[in-house]
């Protein structure tokens, strides 16, 4: 795979169009998956994905061979989403989940929850929060460096993290009390 990586990005930095497509099409899913933690919806995902791909081929002599291309391409893709995001803030609203008291019986419920079930539970979160939670949760951000990155205090940062995380449990706490169809 690394030699097939490597073959790919050489002929990228000589400018053959084929295999930029060829690179693009084999890093679309890895990148998709990482998108989507960021964007809002599957076309916003998608948009942060072409981004990053003009970003790559236009930077790819700056591509350091002796590191992994996967990791480079993961930092351009969650870069390209916060700058997504920075510009695009003023459109996004903060919207409350409605706060419902629900007690789970089930203690292993969490258990059953599927990978598709948490992308739709992050995705119900507002953006800002769901931006701090995968830089800080995913990521390994400090709350200083997401301050610094999005612009707001490290404290609002934190802010951000705990309602991300308590909204999180409120619609575990819907899904398997049965009052969850999309929540919001």
């Amino acid at each position: 795979m690394e030699d097939l990586e490597h073959h790919l990005v050489e002929a990228c930095k000589s400018g053959d169009a084929r295999a930029m497509e060829r690179l693009y099409k084999h890093f679309y899913s890895y990148a998709m998956s990482v998108a989507l933690r960021y964007a809002h919806s599957k076309d916003e995902a998608g948009e942060i994905i072409n981004d990053s791909f003009m970003k790559v081929f236009d930077k790819i002599d700056q591509h350091d061979p002796r590191k992994s291309l996967k990791a480079w391409l993961r930092r351009i893709i969650v870069n390209t989403a916060i700058d997504y995001y920075r510009k695009n803030v003023k459109h996004y609203a903060l919207m409350e989940i409605e706060k419902v008291s629900v007690e789970v019986k089930d203690e292993n419920a969490i258990d059953r929850l599927s990978a598709q079930d948490i992308m739709d539970m992050m995705g119900q979160l507002p953006d800002p929060y769901r931006v701090v939670f995968n830089l800080y949760e995913i990521e390994g951000y400090t709350h200083q460096e997401i301050g610094e990155t999005l612009g707001i205090p490290a404290s609002t940062s934190r802010t951000y993290l705990s309602r991300a995380k308590q909204k999180l449990r409120t619609l575990c706490e819907l899904k398997f009390s049965g009052k969850y169809e999309g929540a919001i």
